[in-house]
């Protein structure tokens, strides 16, 4: 089993951007936690960018080399159709993850464009949110 995490724009700065909502662990942090829950049979590739027309480009990489996605769009849930388009036009399980709990803050941090596109959403768990959705996909092949 392979699977894609894309980690969106702003995420980079984790252990910086926003303590309070993000928390003081950093994007390497996140990265070291997500490959460690790597083993023999589920191999994980880690992106991030703040370019709306490269997360797009990875998503398009997916094809039948991945066994699913898993997704933080950052700011570009909120709106990127375009984000959701590519989610959706792969075949495979995709999971949505926010840090912070989207849906108890800000109004237009409620919608969520790209979820459209997702099997699953998970917000507000902080990193754990990530190994939950190892865990969802991988059981989806089981």
């Amino acid at each position: 089993m392979h699977i894609m995490v894309i980690n969106g724009p702003n995420l980079n700065k984790l252990g910086s951007r926003d303590p309070e909502q993000y928390g003081k662990k950093t994007y390497m942090d996140l990265i070291s936690m997500i490959e460690a829950k790597a083993s023999e049979n589920v191999a994980i590739s880690c992106f991030q960018s703040n370019s709306e027309g490269k997360i797009i480009d990875y998503i398009q990489l997916a094809g039948e080399e991945y066994n699913g996605i898993i997704i933080n769009p950052g700011a570009y849930s909120h709106y990127s159709y375009a984000i959701m388009d590519a989610l959706a036009d792969v075949n495979i399980p995709v999971v949505e993850v926010h840090i912070s709990d989207v849906h108890s803050r800000e109004e237009f941090r409620r919608n969520l464009v790209t979820a459209r596109s997702s099997d699953k959403i998970i917000s507000g768990r902080g990193f754990d949110g990530y190994i939950e959705a190892i865990d969802y996909l991988i059981g989806e092949h089981k």
